[in-house]
């Protein structure tokens, strides 16, 4: 681990011992000013983190999964606003259609896994099968126990073959996922997240907590354990997984060599101005 890196970790663990990132709402209000400058340093790690694994080829995949409302979008979109989409390739799959329904249920998950030098992010993952198909019925019940008792195998060979495998799971109560729905209901800025399945699954609480629980016992392993992130006071959660997901990558600091920039040649020199009876400027409003 680098200096740098090694810093990094212990303001980290300093700041989580006096009280604070303990992610479940039960700490003191983090200012915005505050969550934007540590937000900022974990952003520069994930650059880091970004060189090193186009420089060593890594192949890293990790799956994000919670109930409806607890977070997953606003953590992805931090973790991903200040790196290269090339690299940190975010894959939200819709409902199948029928020709997918009829392939391997892996397969098109498969499809999507990271490249040398790549990190693959799964808005929710092939653990629909064991969440939202489970509890909604659109899996049987064979189905269901079928796939988590292979899918550790799967998980076993994945990590063998060389890829960082990470599984995070947001945990967000009940209160605050009510809070969070209607939030989406009045607010059209969100009513776009909001969909039929989301209200039917709504007035499920239990039957997602028991899918939860069988899912972590039967596939969290030494391999791929589950980690799970408090997800109520929605800062805090986004800076505890994106330091915990750091924290689970072995990266280094990557030397660069800063160029020079060179003079612009003035060879075949013409006036360059915009022909205006050519295009058409957009209306400078702001």
């Amino acid at each position: 681990m680098n200096v740098e890196k090694q810093v990094f970790e212990k303001a980290s663990k300093k700041k989580a011992k006096n009280g604070k990132g303990n992610g479940n709402g039960n700490g003191e209000k983090l200012s915005r000013k505050d969550y934007e400058a540590e937000m900022e340093k974990l952003q520069v790690e994930l650059c880091h983190l970004q060189d090193w694994v186009r420089h060593t080829g890594a192949r890293i995949v990790i799956a994000f999964e919670g109930r409806d409302t607890a977070g997953k979008g606003g953590l992805i979109r931090r973790l991903t606003e200040r790196v290269s989409p090339r690299t940190f390739r975010v894959v939200a799959l819709s409902a199948p259609t029928e020709r997918e329904r009829s392939k391997l249920f892996l397969q098109r998950y498969v499809e999507h896994f990271p490249a040398a030098g790549e990190i693959t992010i799964f808005d929710r993952s092939w653990y629909n099968r064991a969440g939202v198909e489970r509890v909604m019925g659109y899996a049987s019940e064979e189905e269901v126990e079928g796939f988590l008792a292979n899918i550790p195998k799967f998980e076993q060979w994945l990590v063998e073959q060389g890829i960082i495998l990470i599984k995070l799971w947001l945990e967000v109560g009940p209160d605050e996922q009510e809070r969070r729905f209607r939030a989406r209901i009045e607010d059209p800025l969100r009513q776009w997240k909001l969909s039929p399945m989301d209200i039917k699954s709504y007035s499920r609480w239990y039957d997602y907590s028991r899918a939860r629980d069988a899912m972590f016992e039967a596939s969290s392993q030494k391999a791929a354990p589950w980690h799970v992130l408090h997800s109520d006071d929605k800062k805090r959660a986004r800076l505890n997984g994106i330091r915990h997901i750091l924290s689970l990558i072995p990266y280094e600091k990557v030397k660069h060599h800063k160029p020079d920039l060179p003079k612009r040649s003035k060879k075949d020199r013409y006036d360059d101005k915009l022909d205006l009876k050519k295009v058409r400027l957009v209306p400078q409003v702001y």
